[in-house]
């Protein structure tokens, strides 16, 4: 303080500001509408002229033609098994999501980088290999198919095989989005809950599963989207029965190649709804998310 000031009192207005750096300084005009414009037009290519696409092709013999490619009994067969397929998958990948990610998350044991690994094993294989390593497993002329054949369990070109492709594929997306949010919460709540005598399924109920209930759902919402709309594995294990073991993508393979293009863009149509209702949904969940994490 010099000798003039030293007789007033200071204010905040007198502190100079900081000095201004490169990351302080703000972009150009230009070059944040160039960056908008390529992230718009990135969505317009990739996103919404497909949808529009999509559904511009379904509508584009009229909406009788519409109504009769979703009612059709295959289609409606598609749709069955499909829905069947996501009910058995989904819970089954629910539950291993949450052991996994608690046992990752809340314990130390050996093993656990191996169990980590594994869970990543879906999204580093092929949906296509997959599928054909259950074929060398379950088929006729596999590994386990002359037992199964013998006891008259029919799992390749069957339901069971195309559940089995499902929930290879699917059951990691649980997991990935519940162990981070569980190894950010840390431990304390459930050893406290132990210091007060809880059990473990008091603590789970009651301390872990309300903490983790919006990732859970939002891994759920992914979980079902991936299910229902699983092609690759799904393919190579189903046989391509109609009414049998077609799901709704193979169901729009096969009228797309059959040159029934109204019909098959109607049938995607209802995919392309789930995607939507998905993006939906999951942005929801993530903005509740944000929320609960800011109220910490």
């Amino acid at each position: 303080m010099t000798s003039a000031s030293a007789g007033r009192d200071w204010t905040l207005a007198d502190v100079p500001p900081p000095p201004r750096t490169a990351s302080a300084v703000a972009d150009p005009p230009w070059v944040r509408g160039l960056l908008i414009g390529v992230a718009l037009l990135f969505l317009g290519l990739f996103l919404l002229l497909p949808l529009v696409t999509v559904f511009g092709q379904a509508f584009s013999k009229g909406i009788g033609v519409y109504l009769d490619a979703i009612t059709d009994p295959m289609a409606l067969a598609a749709m069955r098994l499909t829905l069947l397929v996501a009910a058995i998958s989904v819970p089954v990948n629910a539950v291993f999501g949450v052991a996994a990610a608690w046992a990752i998350a809340k314990f130390e044991f050996r093993g656990k980088s191996l169990l980590i690994t594994a869970i990543d094993l879906p999204f580093a294989v092929s949906p296509v290999v997959s599928g054909l390593i259950f074929v060398l497993l379950f088929g006729a002329q596999g590994l386990l198919g002359p037992w199964l054949t013998l006891h008259g369990v029919k799992i390749i070109f069957a339901i069971p095989g195309i559940v089995i492709a499902t929930t290879f594929i699917t059951f990691p997306f649980v997991a990935h989005e519940l162990i981070p949010l569980m190894q950010e919460q840390g431990t304390e709540e459930e050893e406290a809950a132990v210091s007060l005598g809880a059990s473990g399924f008091q603590i789970f109920r009651r301390v872990t599963l309300p903490n983790i209930s919006l990732g859970l759902l939002y891994g759920i919402v992914l979980l079902n989207a991936r299910a229902m709309g699983e092609f690759g594995a799904v393919s190579v294990v189903s046989g391509h029965i109609r009414g049998q073991t077609n799901t709704m993508p193979l169901h729009v393979e096969i009228l797309y190649n059959e040159y029934q293009g109204a019909a098959a863009f109607a049938v995607a149509s209802l995919l392309a709804l789930l995607a939507v209702v998905t993006l939906v949904v999951k942005r929801v969940l993530e903005w509740r998310m944000g929320r609960a994490s800011r109220a910490l």
